[in-house]
């Protein structure tokens, strides 16, 4: 068996693998239920002064994996926590990263009161829009309060991802996670020409299997930008996923759609899953893949040239879906078997993408 375990902030994980902070995590229990799955360490729900008014209702599915909401900082107020949900938390052996917003003034008030149960601070920059000060305020505030690594959370709403790695590092951040929802989105229920979502204007924030393709590119720009461990965010549902945050820079995963729409036992599956891709492609520690794609892509040369991808034709079930989607006319199936026509072929890859099994590859 591979090498799951990870030290993140010199924080040891028995896996990388852990909720993010939201819904999976909105109390005590709920934070064992993560623990009983599999998760190799706890995030728990952003807390703040006070409970949040979370207007409803304030989740919907949208596709596959993917989810719309208006979910803010944690209901509960912040005495209960500190009272009842994180010794609960505590109780499980995990790792305990406790989430706090927003502002600087309210990170100071709420850090000292939770450092007695927190192996880190997480701190939550949703809300916060082009101008980086608020930012780098909240992790001076709780740098100032905590003598445990303090984690800022980056969302992709408008600023340049690099450049507000760059001032969380200048200002002391000791990791980053990345990224939080994306948003606002509007989803409509077509029975009724409503918002999904209960908010005044109706907007949410997309998250889940939508937004991975964006949180890969986060995390890898934050990566070659600079000198921190990442927890990629966004998108991980299954093992492959979670080896791609690896493979773009991260040094852990989170997830949180997933485990509202799986339940909690999903972290474990994602990390057998993990190990066993490991295992299959020779790696000895999930550590063997992290920034595996920054190196390649030094090496890979960059083209225009058309070139058609390999066909091995003993792979190939005649499934179709090549022929489908080549709208160059360059594939198709004849008894049961793909014929790829080279002259015609732009290259594209997408035949590739969408081969159920290994019977195309790109040169």
């Amino acid at each position: 068996m591979a090498d799951l375990k990870v030290e993140v902030c010199g924080i040891r994980f028995k896996n990388p693998v852990m909720p993010a902070a939201g819904p999976p995590t909105w109390n005590g229990d709920a934070m064992v239920a993560c623990a009983e799955g599999g998760a190799g360490g706890i995030v728990a729900k952003t807390i703040s002064t006070t409970g949040a008014v979370v207007p409803e209702p304030c989740m919907a599915q949208v596709g596959r994996g993917s989810m719309l909401n208006t979910e803010l900082w944690s209901e509960l107020p912040p005495e209960q926590f500190i009272e009842e949900e994180y010794p609960k938390a505590k109780d499980t052996g995990l790792p305990l990263i406790i989430s706090l917003g927003y502002t600087a003034d309210e990170i100071a008030e709420l850090a000292p009161k939770v450092k007695p149960f927190a192996d880190a601070l997480e701190l939550s920059t949703h809300y916060i829009g082009e101008d980086p000060s608020p930012m780098v305020e909240a992790i001076k505030a709780a740098k100032d309060a905590v003598d445990v690594p303090v984690i800022v959370k980056l969302s992709p709403l408008g600023r340049e991802m690099k450049a507000a790695a760059q001032a969380a590092q200048e200002a002391g951040a000791d990791g980053i996670a990345a990224i939080n929802s994306f948003g606002p989105c509007l989803g409509i229920d077509v029975e009724t020409g409503l918002p999904l979502m209960g908010s005044k204007e109706g907007y949410g924030w997309l998250s889940g299997r939508a937004i991975k393709a964006l949180a890969l590119r986060c995390v890898f720009d934050i990566a070659r930008t600079v000198d921190l461990p990442i927890f990629g965010v966004g998108g991980v549902s299954r093992g492959t996923d979670a080896i791609e945050m690896f493979m773009v820079g991260a040094s852990a995963v989170q997830l949180c759609t997933a485990a509202i729409l799986r339940g909690p036992s999903v972290f474990g599956k994602i990390t057998q899953q993990m190990n066993e891709w490991l295992d299959e492609h020779g790696y000895a520690s999930v550590n063997d893949v992290k920034g595996l794609t920054i190196r390649k892509l030094k090496e890979r040369a960059f083209r225009t040239t058309h070139l058609p991808p390999k066909l091995y034709v003993d792979l190939c079930t005649g499934c179709g879906l090549c022929e489908t989607s080549c709208v160059y006319g360059a594939i198709t199936v004849d008894g049961d078997k793909a014929h790829l026509d080279g002259t015609l072929c732009q290259g594209c890859g997408l035949c590739v993408t969408r081969c159920p099994t290994p019977a195309l590859e790109m040169p």
